[in-house]
């Protein structure tokens, strides 16, 4: 029974992982339809987020706060790849709305920019990049407005960011002369985020140990939950959200602004992507192939929980956590020792990490033949039309 207890446990912090992890992508999703291939590299933004704001305060004058660190990265990873999914909404899929095919190739594409970024940024990058955007965003402001108004305008336009880059790389490669300079801040290695002695203790309930990250993972999954489910019922432009998901064209014609919908959806769920980042920091080692890891059960989680649907979300998580880990830790033999020896067999074959995920996969699968909009399908006129 035991042993039963410290399963169940483990495969709730699973799901609670999981649940961050999905939450922002069926915000995202579930308004907007975008199959965005990116949300896992905003994850990667919010765990190296949280590693910047560790190494801030592992040394000096903020040292003494180093036990509260972890508070501070959690808001900090929510606004820096919150406001990462602004940009990506903005430039990007602004363009592609109602073209889900290129718009899942463009956000594939990003994910693949995301990672390089991280594998190679420095100094000299950073700074070169940051003076390109800057001559880029800039040039239209200041130049006479009439310039922008003709019929070459976009060809204007291409050039003016074309002469931004050049301009950029070029500075690039100048500070890159530098050794200090030219340093990648990361590289392509695993980091690993130290923990506040707090979170690296446990808690004994009878025989049963629960380490305190993973209780804070779970604390943190219900806090999210209870929030986003607040900000949608409650807020103005949670109101606005749902109104435009369940019905876009209608919404527009009563004067609800879906451009700004659209934005401030994307700052939301890609700000959870950056939560879920931050609490992963607590589980092992994170890199650029962080994302790759997780985007794949998101999106199981959002089309079995039924796309758009936060109580679904979270039973389609903690479902596919727990079950992944009874599977693929083997305590289903431990646990069950008198199985039938064909069922044996079935699970022993299946008692990995990897081969676990592929047994969740086809009773997905399986389970959506049965009921193809999820365990909670949507309502509303447009649906239902």
């Amino acid at each position: 029974m035991d042993l039963l207890y410290d399963t169940l446990f483990n495969g709730l912090a699973i799901g609670s992982v999981l649940v961050l992890a999905a939450l922002g992508l069926a915000v995202v999703f579930g308004l907007m339809g975008v199959i965005n291939m990116a949300h896992g590299e905003l994850m990667m933004i919010g765990a190296y987020t949280t590693y910047v704001v560790q190494n801030l305060f592992k040394t000096g004058p903020l040292e003494s706060l180093f036990p509260i660190y972890i508070l501070i990265a959690i808001p900090a990873a929510f606004l820096i790849s919150g406001l990462a999914g602004l940009l990506l909404e903005k430039t990007v899929i602004r363009r592609l709305y109602g073209r889900p095919l290129e718009t899942l190739l463009a956000t594939w594409g990003v994910s693949l920019i995301l990672q390089q970024f991280v594998r190679s940024v420095s100094t000299a990058f950073f700074v070169g990049l940051l003076v390109a955007v800057a001559i880029g965003v800039i040039t239209p402001l200041v130049s006479p407005p009439a310039l922008w108004q003709k019929r070459s305008s976009p060809l204007l336009r291409t050039g003016s960011w074309v002469v931004a880059g050049a301009i950029g790389i070029g500075l690039a490669s100048a500070l890159g002369q530098v050794m200090v300079l030219d340093t990648p801040w990361f590289s392509a290695r695993n980091i690993d985020v130290t923990a506040p002695e707090w979170l690296r203790e446990s808690i004994s309930l009878g025989s049963l140990n629960m380490p305190t990250a993973r209780l804070f993972i779970i604390a943190l999954t219900a806090v999210c939950l209870l929030a986003v489910n607040r900000f949608l019922q409650k807020s103005v432009w949670g109101i606005r959200i749902r109104a435009v998901t369940q019905n876009r064209s209608m919404s527009s014609c009563l004067g609800i602004p879906t451009e700004q919908v659209d934005a401030l959806t994307f700052l939301v769920g890609s700000g959870l992507a950056g939560v879920a980042g931050a609490a992963l920091t607590l589980l092992g080692p994170v890199g650029p192939n962080l994302g790759g890891s997780y985007i794949v059960d998101c999106f199981m989680v959002v089309v079995l929980g039924g796309v758009g649907k936060l109580a679904g979300t979270l039973v389609a998580a903690l479902g596919i956590g727990v079950l992944s880990f009874v599977i693929g830790s083997g305590s289903l033999l431990v646990v069950w020792p008198t199985m039938p020896v064909a069922l044996n067999e079935l699970v022993t074959f299946f008692a990995t990490s990897s081969m676990a995920k592929v047994l969740v996969f086809a009773l997905v699968v399986l389970f959506l033949q049965i009921r193809p909009a999820g365990l909670f399908p949507q309502k509303g006129r447009m649906v239902e039309a």
